[in-house]
């Protein structure tokens, strides 16, 4: 949103230290109260007229008749566009981010710790998805017997990701590793879609050459021991911190709800964080993607290694949050993740 043509210098100051002051204190914000911290020394008067003003424009509203005024999304939003991109975290803050995350090279070690050190940080919700990306190629395969018409088949990519999942199939061991070894020998460094479309291809080709083997990795792969690589790990932390800012129950469990189903919470930060962006993004009120969301805000960045795309990390809280912090936090991650996971093997 860009700056308002018809917001002057005072009127920006004003606001600002309103949004700031409410932040903080959770509490509607009075012209007395600005009056006090005001370092250009306007009268509790002048802020009062200044208000008003604020008020019409759509940027204040006033919950009670002589209570204070209150930010509005359209508050937030200018707001959050005079931040400066300039602050740094506190020291002690860096330093237990990066002992939170030092040696680490798996993806999804790296996503699971970040969620829950956002949360920490920004003591609201912390929400990392790690997709697949130009590096989601295969490193090997493992099938193991767990007993009858159950085996455990798990995926390690060259990305850090581990997939593993239980299939219903009754195959003996012999034949679990014969699969194992044919495709860890003809596909190891291929992508996953890549790989899927020729094992599918070879299925039906090579059927009469190596039956009894085609036949296993066909049932394999018609119970999806190798998922597509559109499959997405999603984590969340935090979530508790969501209950001491919402007095309305109903509306916090609808929340809640939502944050437990993996899936959504994916597409939410799919719909709001492009993955060619370069700076953290801030949007306030999700309702567009989650009805449940309304009011939310969502503080989030791509997670890159060089040009490859490995997922997205964000914070999830209430509107009033610490923008500044949680902004700065979510930069800082997105760049040490890009400096750890681009390091040379």
């Amino acid at each position: 949103m860009p700056a308002d043509p018809n917001i002057g210098k005072r009127e920006r100051e004003v606001l600002t230290a309103l949004v700031e002051t409410f932040i903080s204190t959770g509490e509607p914000v009075g012209s007395r109260t600005l009056a006090r911290s005001n370092r250009e020394g306007l009268s509790a008067a002048t802020i009062r007229n200044v208000m008003a003003d604020l008020s019409e424009a759509g940027f204040l509203e006033q919950t009670h008749t002589s209570s204070g005024r209150v930010p509005t999304t359209d508050a937030y939003r200018y707001y959050v566009e005079q931040i400066s991109g300039n602050t740094r975290l506190a020291p002690q803050e860096e330093s237990m981010i990066s002992d939170s995350l030092a040696g680490i090279t798996d993806v999804q070690e790296f996503m699971e710790r970040t969620s829950h050190v956002l949360s920490l940080i920004s003591r609201n919700v912390g929400v990392t998805v790690a997709t697949g990306g130009a590096k989601n190629s295969l490193e090997h395969v493992y099938f193991s017997r767990l007993g009858d018409q159950k085996v455990l088949a798990v995926v390690v990519t060259r990305s850090g990701l581990v997939r593993d999942r239980v299939l219903r199939l009754d195959l003996p061991q012999s034949e679990l590793d014969l699969a194992a070894r044919y495709i860890n020998e003809n596909f190891r460094g291929w992508t996953m879609e890549s790989m899927r479309s020729e094992l599918a291809r070879r299925i039906e080709q090579e059927r009469s050459e190596y039956d009894r083997l085609m036949n296993s990795l066909e049932q394999l792969y018609k119970q999806g021991a190798l998922p597509a690589e559109s499959a997405d790990f999603v984590f969340v932390e935090g979530a508790a911190n969501l209950l001491a800012g919402q007095e309305d129950r109903k509306r916090l469990q609808e929340l809640l709800k939502t944050l437990e189903e993996k899936e959504k919470v994916a597409q939410l930060l799919g719909a709001y964080l492009d993955v060619k962006q370069e700076a953290v993004r801030v949007v306030i009120g999700l309702d567009d993607a989650l009805p449940s969301m309304q009011n939310f805000v969502l503080i989030g960045a791509p997670a890159r290694s060089g040009k490859d795309m490995f997922g997205s990390l964000a914070v999830i809280g209430p509107t009033r949050m610490d923008y500044q912090h949680t902004m700065t936090a979510v930069s800082y991650i997105a760049r040490l993740f890009d400096k750890i996971l681009n390091e040379p093997e």
